[in-house]
C-alpha cells in the first residue's frame, strides 16, 4: 500500500470516529432527563432561595416548595423555586408572637365613663338657697404694694384681727420680713353695727407702724386705699363691706 493510501485510510478511519462520537452525543442529548428525587430538589431550592434573597431577612424565612406531597411535577417545582414571586400573599411566613399592626374593633369604639356630673340648663331666674358661712366671712384685703411678697394679699375677717409674721396670726404676713413681731404687731377691726374699719398699733412693740406716712398712737379709721407700712412691708387696704354693704343684710334676707 502506498503512502497516499495509507494517509487517506487513517483520515477515514478519523472521520469515522468522529461521526460515531458525534451520534452518540445526540443519542444522549434526545433522552429524557433523570427525575429529580424529592431532597436533590429541596437543596436546590435551598440554594436558589440564598441567591435570590438580596437582603438579610432577621426574623421572617422563606419556606421551602416541596415537589412531594403538593401535587406539582417536577418542571412545575423547579418553575416555582426559580421565581419566587409567584408566592401569593397567604403563602409568605408569619412569624408566631408578631404583634398586627392594626386592630379591628368590633361593635363601634369603647365607651368612656366619666364620674363629672353634666352640666344643667337653667333658664328663667335663679333661686339661691343661702345656708350657713363655710368660714369667717370676708370683709376686706390688705394687698402688699412693697416689700417682701410684693403681689400677694391677706383676707380681713370680721371681728378683730391680729397682725404679725408668725402663721398663727389671723392675718399672716409670712413673707419672709423679719422687722415685722411675730405676734400682734397691729390689729385691724370690723364692725358690723357701725360698718368701719379701726387700725390699732401695739405701742408695746419696739418696731412702729405708719399709715399714709403717719404714725398713730391709737386706733385710727381707715379708708379705702390707704398705705399701711408695717417694717419694710407695704400693704393697700381694700374693703369689702362697709356703708354699701354688709353680710347682716344676706342673713336678714334669709330669715
Amino acid at each position: 500500500m502506498s503512502q497516499q493510501g495509507v494517509k487517506s485510510g487513517r483520515f477515514l478511519g478519523s472521520l469515522k470516529d468522529a461521526l460515531a462520537a458525534a451520534s452518540r452525543d445526540d443519542t444522549h442529548r434526545g433522552a429524557a432527563p433523570a427525575p429529580i428525587e424529592p431532597t436533590t430538589q429541596l437543596t436546590a431550592k435551598a440554594e436558589v432561595t440564598k441567591t435570590a434573597v438580596a437582603e438579610p431577612v432577621k426574623s421572617e424565612a422563606v419556606p421551602a416548595v416541596a415537589a412531594s406531597g403538593t401535587g406539582l411535577s417536577a418542571a412545575e417545582a423547579a418553575r416555582e423555586v426559580k421565581g419566587q414571586t409567584s408566592l401569593k400573599p397567604q403563602d409568605k411566613h408569619v412569624e408566631f408572637g408578631t404583634p398586627p399592626t392594626t386592630r379591628v374593633v368590633r361593635g363601634g369604639p369603647p365607651k368612656v365613663e366619666t364620674d363629672a356630673p353634666r352640666t344643667q340648663l337653667v333658664r328663667g331666674k335663679v333661686q339661691v338657697k343661702r345656708g350657713e358661712f363655710e368660714q369667717d366671712p370676708v370683709v376686706g384685703w390688705l394687698v402688699i404694694v412693697g416689700g417682701a411678697g410684693m403681689g400677694c394679699f391677706r383676707p380681713i375677717f370680721e371681728g378683730n384681727n391680729t397682725v404679725g409674721r408668725a402663721k398663727t396670726q389671723r392675718i399672716p404676713l409670712d413673707f419672709g420680713d423679719d422687722t415685722i413681731s411675730s405676734e400682734e404687731q397691729a390689729y385691724i377691726r370690723y364692725d358690723s353695727a357701725a360698718r368701719s374699719f379701726l387700725f390699732v398699733p401695739n405701742l408695746a412693740k419696739t418696731n412702729v407702724v405708719s399709715i399714709n406716712d403717719k404714725r398713730p398712737t391709737g386706733a385710727v379709721e381707715l379708708h379705702q386705699m390707704d398705705v399701711i407700712t408695717i417694717g419694710r412691708t407695704q400693704l393697700v387696704f381694700v374693703p369689702f363691706c362697709g356703708a354699701e354693704f354688709d353680710w347682716a343684710e344676706l342673713t336678714d334676707a334669709k330669715d
